[in-house]
Protein backbone atom coordinates (compact mmCIF):
# COMPACT_ATOMS: atom_id res chain seq x y z
CA UNK A 1 0.00 0.00 0.00
CA UNK A 2 2.77 2.46 0.95
CA UNK A 3 4.64 1.71 -2.27
CA UNK A 4 1.47 2.23 -4.30
CA UNK A 5 0.89 5.61 -2.63
CA UNK A 6 4.47 6.70 -3.23
CA UNK A 7 4.23 5.66 -6.87
CA UNK A 8 1.00 7.64 -7.26
CA UNK A 9 2.57 10.74 -5.69
CA UNK A 10 5.59 10.53 -7.96
CA UNK A 11 3.28 10.77 -10.97
CA UNK A 12 1.73 14.05 -9.85
CA UNK A 13 3.88 16.33 -11.97
CA UNK A 14 3.00 19.09 -14.43
CA UNK A 15 2.81 16.33 -17.04
CA UNK A 16 -0.11 14.77 -15.16
CA UNK A 17 -3.08 17.11 -15.23
CA UNK A 18 -5.80 14.71 -14.11
CA UNK A 19 -5.76 15.24 -10.34
CA UNK A 20 -6.85 18.90 -10.49
CA UNK A 21 -10.60 19.32 -11.15
CA UNK A 22 -10.45 22.83 -12.56
CA UNK A 23 -13.13 25.44 -11.72
CA UNK A 24 -15.31 26.98 -14.44
CA UNK A 25 -13.28 25.11 -17.06
CA UNK A 26 -13.96 22.66 -19.89
CA UNK A 27 -11.65 20.17 -18.18
CA UNK A 28 -11.47 17.62 -20.99
CA UNK A 29 -10.70 20.22 -23.63
CA UNK A 30 -8.09 21.93 -21.46
CA UNK A 31 -6.27 18.74 -20.54
CA UNK A 32 -6.02 17.74 -24.19
CA UNK A 33 -4.44 21.10 -25.09
CA UNK A 34 -3.24 22.78 -21.88
CA UNK A 35 -2.76 26.53 -21.63
CA UNK A 36 -0.26 26.88 -18.78
CA UNK A 37 0.99 30.20 -17.43
CA UNK A 38 4.36 30.03 -15.67
CA UNK A 39 5.29 33.66 -15.02
CA UNK A 40 3.97 37.21 -14.99
CA UNK A 41 5.30 40.76 -14.90
CA UNK A 42 3.62 44.08 -15.53
CA UNK A 43 1.00 43.70 -18.25
CA UNK A 44 2.14 40.26 -19.40
CA UNK A 45 1.92 36.60 -18.51
CA UNK A 46 4.53 34.15 -19.73
CA UNK A 47 3.25 30.88 -21.15
CA UNK A 48 4.87 27.47 -20.68
CA UNK A 49 6.24 27.68 -24.23
CA UNK A 50 7.96 30.99 -23.48
CA UNK A 51 5.54 33.45 -25.13
CA UNK A 52 4.40 36.79 -23.71
CA UNK A 53 0.61 36.92 -23.22
CA UNK A 54 -0.91 40.40 -22.91
CA UNK A 55 -3.30 40.32 -19.97
CA UNK A 56 -6.59 41.72 -21.21
CA UNK A 57 -8.54 40.61 -18.14
CA UNK A 58 -6.40 41.58 -15.11
CA UNK A 59 -6.24 37.88 -14.32
CA UNK A 60 -9.87 37.46 -13.31
CA UNK A 61 -10.77 41.15 -12.90
CA UNK A 62 -8.37 41.35 -9.94
CA UNK A 63 -4.76 42.24 -10.85
CA UNK A 64 -5.50 45.95 -11.06
CA UNK A 65 -1.93 47.13 -10.40
CA UNK A 66 -0.33 44.67 -12.81
CA UNK A 67 1.74 41.59 -12.14
CA UNK A 68 4.89 41.01 -10.12
CA UNK A 69 4.68 44.02 -7.82
CA UNK A 70 7.75 43.81 -5.58
CA UNK A 71 6.29 46.04 -2.89
CA UNK A 72 3.47 43.56 -2.32
CA UNK A 73 5.79 40.54 -2.43
CA UNK A 74 8.17 42.13 0.07
CA UNK A 75 5.33 43.01 2.43
CA UNK A 76 4.05 39.43 2.32
CA UNK A 77 7.50 37.95 2.93
CA UNK A 78 8.16 40.25 5.87
CA UNK A 79 4.75 39.54 7.40
CA UNK A 80 5.19 35.75 7.17
CA UNK A 81 8.39 36.00 9.21
CA UNK A 82 6.96 38.48 11.72
CA UNK A 83 3.49 36.99 12.28
CA UNK A 84 2.28 34.33 9.89
CA UNK A 85 -1.16 33.69 11.41
CA UNK A 86 -3.28 35.10 14.20
CA UNK A 87 -6.86 34.14 15.06
CA UNK A 88 -9.50 36.77 14.45
CA UNK A 89 -11.95 35.28 16.96
CA UNK A 90 -11.55 37.15 20.27
CA UNK A 91 -8.02 38.14 19.22
CA UNK A 92 -6.48 40.65 16.82
CA UNK A 93 -3.32 41.89 15.19
CA UNK A 94 -2.39 45.46 14.20
CA UNK A 95 -2.40 45.20 10.42
CA UNK A 96 -6.04 44.13 10.13
CA UNK A 97 -7.10 47.25 12.05
CA UNK A 98 -4.73 49.42 10.03
CA UNK A 99 -6.08 48.08 6.74
CA UNK A 100 -9.70 48.55 7.82
CA UNK A 101 -9.01 52.14 8.85
CA UNK A 102 -7.43 52.91 5.48
CA UNK A 103 -10.10 51.15 3.46
CA UNK A 104 -13.03 53.05 4.96
CA UNK A 105 -11.49 56.35 3.84
CA UNK A 106 -12.46 55.36 0.28
CA UNK A 107 -16.13 55.00 1.18
CA UNK A 108 -18.81 57.72 1.32
CA UNK A 109 -19.46 59.33 4.68
CA UNK A 110 -21.34 56.96 6.96
CA UNK A 111 -19.92 53.72 5.57
CA UNK A 112 -17.22 53.28 8.17
CA UNK A 113 -16.88 49.64 9.20
CA UNK A 114 -15.26 46.66 7.46
CA UNK A 115 -15.72 42.92 7.92
CA UNK A 116 -12.96 40.84 6.31
CA UNK A 117 -13.55 37.72 4.24
CA UNK A 118 -11.43 35.66 1.84
CA UNK A 119 -13.24 36.01 -1.50
CA UNK A 120 -16.07 37.67 -3.33
CA UNK A 121 -18.32 34.69 -2.69
CA UNK A 122 -17.70 34.98 1.04
CA UNK A 123 -18.28 38.73 0.92
CA UNK A 124 -21.68 38.08 -0.63
CA UNK A 125 -22.62 35.51 2.01
CA UNK A 126 -21.48 37.88 4.74
CA UNK A 127 -23.44 40.82 3.35
CA UNK A 128 -26.63 38.79 2.99
CA UNK A 129 -26.33 37.44 6.54
CA UNK A 130 -25.67 40.94 7.87
CA UNK A 131 -28.81 42.21 6.17
CA UNK A 132 -31.00 39.45 7.58
CA UNK A 133 -29.52 39.67 11.06
CA UNK A 134 -29.70 43.48 11.10
CA UNK A 135 -33.46 43.48 10.65
CA UNK A 136 -33.89 40.75 13.25
CA UNK A 137 -31.75 42.56 15.82
CA UNK A 138 -33.84 45.69 15.17
CA UNK A 139 -36.95 43.71 16.05
CA UNK A 140 -38.05 43.52 12.42
CA UNK A 141 -37.48 39.80 11.89
CA UNK A 142 -40.33 39.54 9.40
CA UNK A 143 -37.92 40.84 6.77
CA UNK A 144 -36.50 37.56 5.46
CA UNK A 145 -36.68 38.00 1.69
CA UNK A 146 -33.69 38.78 -0.52
CA UNK A 147 -34.06 40.26 -4.00
CA UNK A 148 -31.45 39.68 -6.70
CA UNK A 149 -31.47 40.29 -10.43
CA UNK A 150 -31.60 38.18 -13.55
CA UNK A 151 -28.11 37.60 -14.99
CA UNK A 152 -26.56 38.75 -11.74
CA UNK A 153 -23.40 37.05 -10.53
CA UNK A 154 -22.71 36.99 -6.80
CA UNK A 155 -20.22 34.19 -6.41
CA UNK A 156 -20.78 30.49 -6.06
CA UNK A 157 -21.90 29.81 -2.49
CA UNK A 158 -25.53 28.95 -1.86
CA UNK A 159 -26.60 32.46 -0.92
CA UNK A 160 -24.77 33.93 -3.90
CA UNK A 161 -26.23 31.58 -6.48
CA UNK A 162 -29.66 31.99 -4.93
CA UNK A 163 -29.72 35.76 -5.37
CA UNK A 164 -27.69 35.43 -8.56
CA UNK A 165 -29.42 35.04 -11.88
CA UNK A 166 -27.10 33.04 -14.14
CA UNK A 167 -28.91 29.83 -15.01
CA UNK A 168 -25.85 27.62 -15.49
CA UNK A 169 -24.63 28.51 -12.00
CA UNK A 170 -27.95 27.46 -10.44
CA UNK A 171 -29.47 24.56 -12.33
CA UNK A 172 -27.54 21.65 -10.78
CA UNK A 173 -27.93 22.59 -7.13
CA UNK A 174 -31.51 22.00 -6.08
CA UNK A 175 -33.95 24.47 -4.59
CA UNK A 176 -31.32 26.87 -3.15
CA UNK A 177 -32.42 29.46 -0.56
CA UNK A 178 -36.10 30.10 -0.05
CA UNK A 179 -37.53 33.61 0.15
CA UNK A 180 -35.56 34.87 -2.85
CA UNK A 181 -36.92 36.66 -5.90
CA UNK A 182 -35.38 38.50 -8.85
CA UNK A 183 -35.96 41.65 -10.84
CA UNK A 184 -35.22 41.64 -14.58
CA UNK A 185 -31.84 42.50 -16.01
CA UNK A 186 -31.13 45.73 -17.88
CA UNK A 187 -29.84 44.34 -21.19
CA UNK A 188 -31.86 45.98 -23.97
CA UNK A 189 -30.00 45.64 -27.29
CA UNK A 190 -33.02 46.78 -29.30
CA UNK A 191 -32.67 50.29 -27.85
CA UNK A 192 -29.15 50.40 -26.43
CA UNK A 193 -26.87 48.45 -28.74
CA UNK A 194 -23.39 49.99 -29.12
CA UNK A 195 -23.92 52.47 -26.27
CA UNK A 196 -20.84 54.30 -25.04
CA UNK A 197 -21.00 54.30 -21.26
CA UNK A 198 -24.40 54.33 -19.58
CA UNK A 199 -27.29 53.61 -21.96
CA UNK A 200 -29.89 56.32 -22.43
CA UNK A 201 -32.83 53.93 -22.20
CA UNK A 202 -33.92 51.59 -19.44
CA UNK A 203 -34.23 53.45 -16.14
CA UNK A 204 -37.75 52.06 -16.01
CA UNK A 205 -36.34 48.56 -15.52
CA UNK A 206 -35.90 49.60 -11.89
CA UNK A 207 -39.69 49.70 -11.62
CA UNK A 208 -39.55 45.90 -11.51
CA UNK A 209 -38.51 46.28 -7.90
CA UNK A 210 -41.81 48.01 -7.12
CA UNK A 211 -43.67 45.05 -8.66
CA UNK A 212 -41.74 42.51 -6.61
CA UNK A 213 -42.25 44.57 -3.46
CA UNK A 214 -45.99 44.75 -4.12
CA UNK A 215 -46.13 41.00 -4.73
CA UNK A 216 -44.37 40.04 -1.50
CA UNK A 217 -45.23 43.02 0.77
CA UNK A 218 -42.37 45.42 1.58
CA UNK A 219 -42.39 44.42 5.25
CA UNK A 220 -41.01 41.00 4.26
CA UNK A 221 -38.01 42.21 2.25
CA UNK A 222 -34.61 42.55 3.90
CA UNK A 223 -32.32 43.56 1.06
CA UNK A 224 -31.81 44.07 -2.66
CA UNK A 225 -28.44 43.07 -4.12
CA UNK A 226 -27.12 44.18 -7.51
CA UNK A 227 -23.80 44.64 -9.26
CA UNK A 228 -23.54 48.31 -10.26
CA UNK A 229 -22.08 47.03 -13.54
CA UNK A 230 -22.94 43.38 -14.07
CA UNK A 231 -19.54 41.96 -14.96
CA UNK A 232 -19.44 38.19 -15.27
CA UNK A 233 -22.60 38.03 -17.34
CA UNK A 234 -20.98 40.19 -20.02
CA UNK A 235 -20.61 43.79 -18.83
CA UNK A 236 -24.15 45.15 -18.53
CA UNK A 237 -23.88 48.87 -17.76
CA UNK A 238 -26.79 50.39 -15.79
CA UNK A 239 -29.02 52.78 -17.76
CA UNK A 240 -28.94 56.41 -16.68
CA UNK A 241 -31.11 56.89 -13.59
CA UNK A 242 -31.49 53.17 -12.91
CA UNK A 243 -29.40 52.86 -9.75
CA UNK A 244 -30.86 56.09 -8.40
CA UNK A 245 -34.36 54.63 -8.72
CA UNK A 246 -33.35 51.44 -6.90
CA UNK A 247 -31.93 53.55 -4.07
CA UNK A 248 -35.09 55.63 -3.80
CA UNK A 249 -37.34 52.57 -3.74
CA UNK A 250 -35.27 50.88 -1.04
CA UNK A 251 -35.32 54.06 1.04
CA UNK A 252 -39.09 54.31 0.70
CA UNK A 253 -39.65 50.83 2.09
CA UNK A 254 -36.83 50.46 4.63
CA UNK A 255 -34.97 47.89 2.51
CA UNK A 256 -31.19 47.62 2.54
CA UNK A 257 -29.42 48.13 -0.79
CA UNK A 258 -26.30 46.04 -1.35
CA UNK A 259 -23.78 46.80 -4.10
CA UNK A 260 -21.63 43.89 -5.19
CA UNK A 261 -18.42 45.73 -6.14
CA UNK A 262 -16.18 42.68 -6.28
CA UNK A 263 -15.43 43.61 -9.91
CA UNK A 264 -16.10 47.36 -10.00
CA UNK A 265 -14.12 48.15 -6.85
CA UNK A 266 -10.57 49.50 -6.71
CA UNK A 267 -10.44 51.64 -9.82
CA UNK A 268 -12.04 49.49 -12.48
CA UNK A 269 -14.43 52.25 -13.61
CA UNK A 270 -11.96 55.12 -13.35
CA UNK A 271 -13.03 55.99 -9.81
CA UNK A 272 -12.13 54.19 -6.58
CA UNK A 273 -15.53 52.46 -6.46
CA UNK A 274 -18.81 52.42 -8.35
CA UNK A 275 -20.36 54.34 -5.47
CA UNK A 276 -18.14 57.25 -6.57
CA UNK A 277 -18.61 56.75 -10.29
CA UNK A 278 -22.41 56.62 -10.17
CA UNK A 279 -22.92 58.82 -7.11
CA UNK A 280 -25.28 56.34 -5.45
CA UNK A 281 -24.60 55.19 -1.88
CA UNK A 282 -25.83 51.73 -0.83
CA UNK A 283 -25.99 50.39 2.71
CA UNK A 284 -23.50 47.56 2.20
CA UNK A 285 -20.62 47.33 -0.29
CA UNK A 286 -19.10 43.95 -1.13
CA UNK A 287 -15.51 43.77 -2.37
CA UNK A 288 -12.62 41.34 -2.94
CA UNK A 289 -10.29 40.82 -5.94
CA UNK A 290 -8.49 44.17 -6.18
CA UNK A 291 -8.12 44.60 -2.42
CA UNK A 292 -4.84 42.65 -2.58
CA UNK A 293 -4.24 42.95 -6.33
CA UNK A 294 -5.28 39.31 -6.56
CA UNK A 295 -2.02 38.17 -4.96
CA UNK A 296 -3.53 36.45 -1.92
CA UNK A 297 -7.22 35.81 -1.17
CA UNK A 298 -9.08 38.54 0.67
CA UNK A 299 -12.46 40.24 0.65
CA UNK A 300 -13.88 43.22 2.51
CA UNK A 301 -17.51 44.01 3.33
CA UNK A 302 -18.20 47.69 4.04
CA UNK A 303 -21.27 48.63 6.10
CA UNK A 304 -22.95 51.77 7.28
CA UNK A 305 -22.36 52.86 10.84
CA UNK A 306 -26.04 52.37 11.65
CA UNK A 307 -25.85 48.69 10.74
CA UNK A 308 -22.76 48.09 12.87
CA UNK A 309 -24.11 49.99 15.85
CA UNK A 310 -27.42 48.14 15.73
CA UNK A 311 -25.50 44.98 16.62
CA UNK A 312 -23.55 46.66 19.43
CA UNK A 313 -26.15 46.00 22.12
CA UNK A 314 -26.58 43.56 24.99
CA UNK A 315 -23.89 42.43 27.44
CA UNK A 316 -20.43 43.56 26.33
CA UNK A 317 -18.89 40.10 26.83
CA UNK A 318 -21.30 38.51 24.31
CA UNK A 319 -20.54 37.99 20.61
CA UNK A 320 -22.68 40.40 18.59
CA UNK A 321 -22.57 38.72 15.14
CA UNK A 322 -22.13 34.97 14.94
CA UNK A 323 -20.23 34.85 11.69
CA UNK A 324 -16.63 34.79 10.50
CA UNK A 325 -13.88 32.79 8.85
CA UNK A 326 -10.64 31.21 10.02
CA UNK A 327 -8.73 33.59 7.77
CA UNK A 328 -10.76 36.79 8.30
CA UNK A 329 -8.21 39.62 8.33
CA UNK A 330 -5.32 37.15 8.04
CA UNK A 331 -1.98 38.90 8.77
CA UNK A 332 -0.45 38.02 5.40
CA UNK A 333 -3.56 39.14 3.50
CA UNK A 334 -3.69 42.34 5.53
CA UNK A 335 -0.06 43.10 4.70
CA UNK A 336 -0.77 42.46 1.03
CA UNK A 337 -3.80 44.78 1.20
CA UNK A 338 -1.82 47.60 2.79
CA UNK A 339 0.94 47.29 0.21
CA UNK A 340 -1.62 47.24 -2.59
CA UNK A 341 -3.19 50.46 -1.31
CA UNK A 342 0.28 52.01 -1.22
CA UNK A 343 0.69 51.29 -4.94
CA UNK A 344 -2.81 52.49 -5.83
CA UNK A 345 -2.20 55.75 -4.01
CA UNK A 346 1.38 56.41 -5.10
CA UNK A 347 0.63 55.72 -8.78
CA UNK A 348 -2.87 57.21 -8.87
CA UNK A 349 -4.28 53.95 -10.23
CA UNK A 350 -7.74 54.24 -8.70
CA UNK A 351 -8.47 57.18 -11.00
CA UNK A 352 -6.21 56.31 -13.94
CA UNK A 353 -9.03 54.58 -15.77
CA UNK A 354 -10.75 57.94 -16.18
CA UNK A 355 -7.72 59.23 -18.09
CA UNK A 356 -7.83 56.28 -20.49
CA UNK A 357 -11.60 55.79 -20.70
CA UNK A 358 -12.17 57.71 -23.94
CA UNK A 359 -9.17 56.14 -25.67
CA UNK A 360 -10.35 52.72 -24.49
CA UNK A 361 -13.90 53.38 -25.68
CA UNK A 362 -12.73 54.57 -29.10
CA UNK A 363 -10.58 51.47 -29.58
CA UNK A 364 -13.33 49.15 -28.40
CA UNK A 365 -16.06 50.67 -30.55
CA UNK A 366 -13.79 50.62 -33.59
CA UNK A 367 -14.70 46.93 -33.79
CA UNK A 368 -18.29 47.79 -34.68
CA UNK A 369 -19.15 46.43 -38.10
CA UNK A 370 -16.82 43.43 -37.93
CA UNK A 371 -18.32 40.02 -38.69
CA UNK A 372 -20.71 38.64 -36.05
CA UNK A 373 -20.38 41.66 -33.71
CA UNK A 374 -23.92 42.50 -32.55
CA UNK A 375 -23.19 44.79 -29.59
CA UNK A 376 -20.35 46.59 -27.83
CA UNK A 377 -20.52 47.96 -24.27
CA UNK A 378 -18.08 49.90 -22.12
CA UNK A 379 -17.69 51.66 -18.79
CA UNK A 380 -14.36 52.87 -17.43
CA UNK A 381 -11.73 50.26 -18.30
CA UNK A 382 -14.27 47.51 -18.85
CA UNK A 383 -15.53 46.39 -22.23
CA UNK A 384 -17.66 43.73 -23.85
CA UNK A 385 -18.05 42.55 -27.42
CA UNK A 386 -21.18 40.49 -27.95
CA UNK A 387 -21.06 38.04 -30.84
CA UNK A 388 -23.90 36.44 -32.74
CA UNK A 389 -24.06 32.80 -31.59
CA UNK A 390 -23.54 29.95 -34.03
CA UNK A 391 -26.93 28.31 -34.59
CA UNK A 392 -27.23 25.27 -32.35
CA UNK A 393 -23.77 25.82 -30.82
CA UNK A 394 -24.02 28.57 -28.21
CA UNK A 395 -20.73 29.81 -26.71
CA UNK A 396 -18.61 28.18 -29.43
CA UNK A 397 -17.88 31.33 -31.44
CA UNK A 398 -16.60 33.30 -28.45
CA UNK A 399 -14.67 30.30 -27.12
CA UNK A 400 -12.98 29.94 -30.50
CA UNK A 401 -11.99 33.62 -30.26
CA UNK A 402 -10.58 32.94 -26.78
CA UNK A 403 -8.43 30.07 -28.05
CA UNK A 404 -7.19 32.07 -31.03
CA UNK A 405 -6.41 35.05 -28.79
CA UNK A 406 -4.21 32.92 -26.55
CA UNK A 407 -2.32 31.61 -29.56
CA UNK A 408 -1.79 35.22 -30.71
CA UNK A 409 -0.50 36.34 -27.31
CA UNK A 410 -3.63 37.84 -25.73
CA UNK A 411 -5.68 36.73 -22.73
CA UNK A 412 -9.39 37.56 -22.94
CA UNK A 413 -12.39 36.25 -21.03
CA UNK A 414 -15.60 34.91 -22.51
CA UNK A 415 -19.02 34.33 -21.04
CA UNK A 416 -21.55 32.79 -23.36
CA UNK A 417 -20.88 34.45 -26.70
CA UNK A 418 -19.56 37.64 -25.12
CA UNK A 419 -15.91 38.68 -24.97
CA UNK A 420 -15.20 40.57 -21.74
CA UNK A 421 -12.17 42.82 -21.27
CA UNK A 422 -10.79 44.42 -18.08
CA UNK A 423 -7.02 44.98 -18.27
CA UNK A 424 -4.74 45.99 -15.40
CA UNK A 425 -5.00 49.71 -14.71
CA UNK A 426 -1.34 50.19 -15.70
CA UNK A 427 -2.13 49.52 -19.37
CA UNK A 428 -0.69 52.03 -21.86
CA UNK A 429 -2.28 53.41 -25.01
CA UNK A 430 0.16 51.36 -27.07
CA UNK A 431 -0.95 48.20 -25.28
CA UNK A 432 -4.60 49.14 -25.82
CA UNK A 433 -3.81 49.42 -29.55
CA UNK A 434 -2.10 46.01 -29.50
CA UNK A 435 -5.03 44.43 -27.68
CA UNK A 436 -7.64 45.66 -30.13
CA UNK A 437 -5.51 45.11 -33.23
CA UNK A 438 -5.19 41.48 -32.18
CA UNK A 439 -8.91 41.21 -31.52
CA UNK A 440 -9.69 42.80 -34.89
CA UNK A 441 -7.64 40.17 -36.70
CA UNK A 442 -9.38 37.40 -34.79
CA UNK A 443 -12.91 38.71 -35.35
CA UNK A 444 -12.28 39.17 -39.07
CA UNK A 445 -11.32 35.50 -39.37
CA UNK A 446 -14.04 33.91 -37.20
CA UNK A 447 -16.54 31.61 -38.90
Amino acid sequence: MANDAAAARSGLTTNNLEAFWMPFTANRQFKQTPRLLVGAEGMYYRSADGREILDGTAGLWCVNAGHGRKHIADAIAAQVMELDYAPAFQMGHPKAFELAARLVTYMPTGIDHVFFTNSGSESVETGLKMALAYHKVKGDGGRFRLIGRERGYHGVNFGGISVGGIVTNRKHFGTLLTGVDHIRHTHDPARNAFSRGQPEHGAEFADDLDKVITLHDPSTIAAVIVEPVAGSTGVLVPPKGYLEKLRATCDKHGILLIFDEVITGFGRLGAPFAVDYFGVTPDIVLTAKGVTNGVVPMGAVFVKKEIYETFMNGPEHMIEFFHGYTYSGNPVSSAAGLATLDIYEEEGLLNRGAELADYWADALHSLKGLPHVIDIRNCGLVGAIELEPIAGQPTKRAFTAFLQAFEKGLLIRTTGDIIALSPPLIITKGQIDKLFDTLKDILQSLD
